[in-house]
């Protein structure tokens, strides 16, 4: 696969991943909620930290993190580029294209987000607003709305630790971006032998 071809499909998932998240960021208030059907539905929350809404401690602990995403985004583009450059097979840059474009999608939030809108609580954002934003450069929210409350129940007893407790299977919200980087991780496990041929070889 070209270079091309991945940049099409890197610049395709950054634009249904920005439009999306725009478009819940300028018409949903933090916490509103629409069903689509018993189990999916499109909720509107803000991640300013990691994966599952895991944050890293201190007052530089959001800038940190911001800038290690961007110096992993420099390193998964140099990635790709090696990887087509050596003729990689079409499943190992499809993948690398996927988790690039998820993980630039999210870069995107971190940095710019916090001075292109006003804050989400009680209201709609507004883009650009006359008083700035709800933060500064590196400081930005991810917007997340994709949720799945497949199944909610009482866990039968007999489970150890959590019998009893109420569950919700799938719990995480999360977007766009986060389903590439998924996805992407996925068809490297799943197709091991296909994205890396020569390793397979040698083993």
């Amino acid at each position: 696969m070209s270079l091309k071809k991945a940049g099409i499909i890197i610049f395709i998932i950054l634009l249904i991943d920005q439009v999306s998240k725009i478009y819940i960021k300028t018409n949903f208030a933090l916490g509103d909620e629409v069903e689509v059907f018993d189990w999916f539905r499109i909720l509107f929350v803000e991640n300013e930290g990691m994966a599952w809404g895991a944050k890293i401690p201190g007052q530089y602990g959001k800038l940190a993190l911001t800038l290690f995403r961007l110096a992993a985004i420099v390193g998964i583009g140099y990635w790709l580029w090696d990887s087509v450059r050596n003729k990689g097979s079409r499943v190992l840059i499809t993948s690398i294209a996927l988790i690039f474009a998820g993980a630039f999608g999210n870069i995107i939030d971190s940095v710019i987000y916090g001075i292109i809108f006003n804050d989400s609580y009680g209201q709609i954002a507004s883009f650009l607003p006359e008083a700035g934003g709800y933060g500064t450069i590196f400081h930005g929210k991810v917007v997340d709305m994709l949720y799945f409350p497949i199944w909610k129940g009482y866990l039968p007893e007999w489970i150890p630790l959590w019998g009893g407790e109420y569950f919700t299977f799938f719990e995480p919200v999360f977007n766009i971006a986060d389903s590439a980087i998924s996805i992407g991780v996925a068809l490297l496990l799943v197709f091991n032998k296909k994205a890396f041929p020569k390793t397979s070889e040698e083993d």
